[in-house]
């Protein structure tokens, strides 16, 4: 069933670094119940400077009652309901494989907060004594940068995505030195020496050319990028020809039908400066060149997911709703874990693969020169790619 939606970014308060803002969404097809209504949000991390590049991740400013109340179920979706909403096979696939997460500077509650999300929700156990989890830093020592409110915000989505998608897998935790994207592509680089199946990176900066940040290039492991959380613009390394950039929806649900949109926040549109995945030449982009996004998931942080994180940045602590790409690619990353295909495929698969992805038909991210760089529509377009997963057949 697809549904027409109109999204809107209205900003209502900003500081310099963080800005604060209210995403509306409406959705004529969703019950009252189920509606998307306006909600403060803020970036966990501060705009890049050159060379530099910014995570991805929106927390929800106005759930502090829903987190603190006594038994509560968190706010924000949980991992039954983003199984549920992509058809997820999460309780059989997934053992064997191993999702790692590059982000910058150090979460030094990353083990025990992923601990309270999984014990809430049910999920087995995953740390260090029993071989789930890893932390190193980006030359695969235990040498932890510093800590970082913001990116410890969004190391904590991250990990807290992977468990609820894929329970069974792995996760490697890359810690960064710094949010430079030559630092970022050295713990890329660390993390494909460990052979995962993935490689999630939500954060991105400017365009920039693959021959200039050589990183993100490791056949036999599916690497995605998130596409950004500005709307229409394309980041790097989403923009990267060797990745897999993931856009973002909204996504609601009536009963046990869900429905999505595009999200207007998502990243989206064509580089300058990268050449397009093969498979693109028959998409019908409208870009000479790389075009983003390839597929989606929710980035809405109206329609956001539950996350625990104990940082106390910005004032904000405990059971927290995220949204931003940021959402998105940790997904997607867990989701080609329980294909368990990536050894022998690469990212141009989803596109010969459509069929396996639910097509996001209606919503935008703005303006832009040509219609399906910034508007939803059937088949490809830029704010969602050509679709989100239904199943694991596009992984």
């Amino acid at each position: 069933m697809r549904h027409r939606a109109r999204i809107r970014l209205l900003p209502v308060a900003a500081t310099a670094a963080l800005p604060l803002l209210a995403y509306s969404t409406t959705s004529a097809a969703a019950s009252p119940a189920t509606q998307a209504s306006a909600h403060a949000a803020v970036r966990a991390c501060a705009a890049p400077a050159a060379g530099y590049a910014a995570c991805h991740a929106w927390v929800r400013t106005d759930t502090m009652a829903a987190r603190v109340a006594l038994n509560a179920t968190p706010a924000g979706y949980g991992p039954a309901d983003l199984q549920s909403a992509y058809n997820l096979p999460s309780a059989t696939a997934g053992s064997g494989q191993t999702v790692a997460i590059v982000d910058a500077y150090d979460d030094p509650t990353a083990e025990s907060d992923l601990g309270v999300y999984r014990a809430q929700f049910g999920l087995p156990a995953c740390t260090t004594a029993n071989g789930c989890f890893k932390k190193i830093d980006q030359t695969g020592g235990t040498t932890y940068p510093r800590k970082n409110g913001g990116w410890a915000q969004e190391i904590s989505l991250d990990l807290d995505m992977v468990s609820a998608v894929c329970p069974n897998c792995h996760i490697t935790l890359v810690e960064a030195k710094s949010a430079s994207l030559a630092n970022l592509g050295a713990a890329v680089n660390e993390a494909a020496s460990f052979k995962p199946a993935s490689i999630s990176n939500s954060y991105g900066g400017s365009d920039t050319s693959d021959a200039s940040a050589p990183y993100y290039n490791h056949p036999g492991i599916a690497v995605t990028a998130s596409t950004g959380d500005s709307g229409y613009g394309v980041q790097f390394p989403a923009s990267s020809h060797y990745v897999t950039a993931v856009g973002g929806t909204s996504l609601t649900h009536s009963g046990s039908t869900w429905s999505q949109t595009a999200w207007s926040g998502a990243g989206s549109g064509c580089s300058t400066l990268n050449t397009a995945l093969t498979a693109q030449a028959t998409a019908n982009t409208g870009c000479t060149m790389r075009a983003v996004a390839d597929v989606s998931a929710v980035a809405d942080p109206n329609t956001g997911v539950a996350v625990y994180d104990s940082t106390a940045y910005q004032g904000l602590s405990g059971w927290l709703v995220f949204g931003g790409t940021s959402v998105s690619s940790p997904i997607v990353a867990s989701v080609y874990a329980l294909a368990g295909n990536t050894a022998s495929i690469d990212n141009n698969y989803p596109y010969t693969h459509a069929s396996a992805l639910t097509d996001v038909t209606s919503g935008s991210n703005g303006t832009c020169p040509t219609f399906q760089w910034c508007h939803a529509g059937v088949g490809w377009d830029g704010p969602t790619g050509l679709g989100t997963p239904n199943g694991v057949g596009a992984f």
